[in-house]
Formats: C-alpha cells, sequence, structure tokens
C-alpha cells in the first residue's frame, strides 16, 4: 500500500511524540510492506510563530491532500492569553470542521500491569473496557461567540441531524461490542440536551432495538465513571462534556499519555492524536510517553487505512511492552527503571517484530 500521511507534530511534547509515531509506522511499513509518504506540516503556537495562523493554508491543503493526518499537540504558555485574537486552538478547531471529521473516538484500555499508576483502587478497574464517542464539529465550542466589558457569550447549538450521524456511530460501535449504550445530556436544564435526548431515543427504538441504552446527566456520568467504571461500553455525548469526561476517564487507564483517539467523518480520511495536552513542562527533553500517539497510529492504520491486522499488531507491541517492565515516568511505580521517550519506542518496535 502507499499512502500520505501528514504529520503535525505541534508545540511542546508533540513533536516529541509525533516523532515516535512516525517511527514505529515507519517500522510496521518495513514488516508489512507498504509504503507510508510522511508530510510535515505547521499547527498551532509553532505555526503562530512562523506565519502568525494556527492553521496555515498550506497545512490545510496537504491535510486534504492525505490519507490520513497524525496530531501531536496544541498549545502551551507562551499562546496562553486567552484574551490575544489568534490562539493555537484555533487552528485544531478549525483543522476538525475543515476535514468534517465530526465523531471523536476514544477508547479507554486498562493495562492490568498499570492499576496501581491509577487512583482508583484496582477491583474497580477490573474489566474496564470502553468508548467515549464525542461530537466534534458542534456545541458551544463552534457557536457564536460575544464579549463586552460587562458581559460575554457562548451560544451553544445544536442541530438533529448532527445528533443522529453521532449517535449512529456510536450505536454501530455499540453492536459490534457488548450492546450498551449511554447517552450524557443535561436535560433537566438545557434545550440541546433535551432535543439530544429525544433525538437519541427515537433513533436507538427505530434503528437499533436490540441495543441495552442508559441516559445520564453528565454529573450523575462523571460521578459512576469513577464509581462503576466497568459497567460503561460505550458512551456518546455533545462537545463540551465529551471534552471534559475523557479527560477523566484517561484516569482509569493511569495516564492521559496512554490513551489515543480518532476523529473520523464520512469518508476513510481523519485525524488521529493522543488525548493529552502539549505537557510544555516537559518539552524536549525525551521524557514523554509516546503510548498515546503510538496507539493513535494504530487507529490511523485500522480506520484510514484499513489494515486492520497491522493495527492489531502495533496495539499487541503496545501491550507487550508494558507487560514487559516498560515504563515512562508518568506510568512508573518508585522501584520501577524507567524509559525515555526514545527507549520506549524501542521496546515497541521489538515486540511488533
Amino acid at each position: 500500500m502507499e499512502t500520505l500521511i501528514v504529520l503535525l507534530p505541534g508545540d511542546g511534547i508533540g513533536p516529541d511524540v509525533t516523532a515516535a509515531a512516525r517511527q514505529v509506522l515507519e517500522a510496521v511499513a518495513e514488516k508489512y510492506g507498504h509504503r507510508f509518504t510522511f508530510r510535515e506540516e505547521l499547527i498551532g503556537g509553532a505555526a503562530i510563530d512562523a506565519c502568525g495562523d494556527p492553521l496555515p493554508p498550506a497545512t490545510v491543503d496537504s491535510c486534504e491532500a492525505s490519507d490520513a493526518v497524525l496530531l501531536g499537540a496544541v498549545g502551551g504558555p507562551k499562546w496562553s492569553d486567552p484574551n490575544a485574537s489568534v490562539r493555537p486552538e484555533q487552528g485544531l478547531l478549525k483543522l476538525r470542521s475543515t476535514l468534517g471529521v465530526y465523531a471523536n473516538i476514544r477508547p479507554v484500555r486498562i493495562y492490568r500491569e498499570l492499576a496501581a499508576a491509577s487512583p482508583l483502587r484496582p477491583e474497580l478497574l477490573e474489566g474496564v473496557d470502553l468508548i467515549v464517542v464525542r461530537e466534534l464539529t458542534g456545541g458551544i465550542y463552534f457557536g457564536e461567540k460575544t464579549r463586552d466589558e460587562s458581559s460575554a457569550s457562548d451560544l451553544c447549538v445544536y442541530n438533529r441531524y448532527e445528533i443522529e450521524r453521532i449517535v449512529r456511530v456510536a450505536a454501530n460501535l455499540a453492536a459490534g461490542r457488548r450492546g450498551k449504550l449511554c447517552s450524557v445530556d443535561k436535560a433537566n436544564v438545557l434545550e440541546t440536551s433535551r432535543l439530544w435526548r429525544d433525538v437519541t431515543d427515537t433513533l436507538i427504538a427505530a434503528e437499533f432495538p436490540s441495543i441495552e441504552t442508559e441516559t445520564l446527566l453528565v454529573d450523575a456520568a462523571a460521578m459512576h465513571l469513577l464509581s462503576r467504571p466497568a459497567d460503561f461500553d460505550v458512551i456518546v455525548t455533545e462537545n463540551m462534556f465529551g471534552d471534559i469526561l475523557t479527560d477523566e476517564a484517561s484516569m482509569l487507564a493511569g495516564s492521559m499519555g496512554m490513551l489515543p483517539s480518532a476523529s473520523l467523518g464520512d469518508s476513510k480520511q481523519g485525524l488521529y492524536e493522543p488525548i493529552h495536552g502539549s505537557a510544555p513542562d516537559i518539552a524536549g527533553k525525551g521524557i514523554a510517553n509516546p503510548c498515546g500517539a503510538i496507539a493513535s497510529a494504530a487507529l490511523l492504520l485500522r480506520h484510514s487505512l484499513g489494515l486492520g491486522e497491522e493495527a492489531t499488531a502495533l496495539e499487541n507491541a503496545i501491550s507487550q511492552a508494558i507487560a514487559n517492565g516498560a515504563r515512562t515516568a508518568d506510568i512508573a511505580a518508585h522501584d520501577e527503571v524507567v524509559e525515555s521517550t526514545a527507549e520506549m519506542t524501542d521496546v515497541i518496535i521489538r515486540c511488533l517484530n
């Protein structure tokens, strides 16, 4: 297979983990006889510094011409002024909208060997295997915004078709797993959530009657993610709620550095990124955990390139590396040897081969 993958290292540890993911993808290509072409472009704070635009036209053109996009992270203290007219996060939001990737899929996988890294008791983590499906291009993040000296507003809007398409994605995932879907909203307060609930209930009854459905208010969902996480299979929710809940869910795995994500639309082209932020305090030190970025590369292989065997092999290599005792600082116990980003990447590649 020949394919074009655009790399957007971005800011902070983004370049560190993106380089690791590229190295692993090159190892996959060599092992399985594929040809992956990589093109690196600017996004976020790095792009602001270079040309004053968090998503330059050249980046957009490359991404639109690619088979898949792999992102590192955006943002950092240098560009953190919320009152600035140009911010790194604007580039990421615009890219999601431009590519039409409305479904953010975030699997939460628990590695038995890392149970001690989670703040939860080990018995609560037994059997945890869930996916959060977050609507990515609607809601309050994309609504009209106003501000003056005395007030500000952010408009949250959802259309029926936006809810229907994200719920279908989540329901199809649930149908291929344990057949359980949890829809999260705030229907006791928000009109958008009342529409979300009505549309979800109607669609599931008409198209997925065999799926077991649970509906939770977002505050209750936040609580139950910590008190009974193993009960969840697939969770579907709107943009802002999903942003918050997936960061919470990452603590089940012990570190945000472990978890990947895939942002998908109606085509095979997707945007893939670890869920962690730019972690500027450790940027360039060679100690960032590359597992989330490498697992995101596995999702890229599966969803955009249709290489399921290769994706599974890569995911198994991460699991084997963890089972063999490979640890970066964020997941290491006090008495365990700590690997650098490069060392962890090398261990995963050895396990792949």
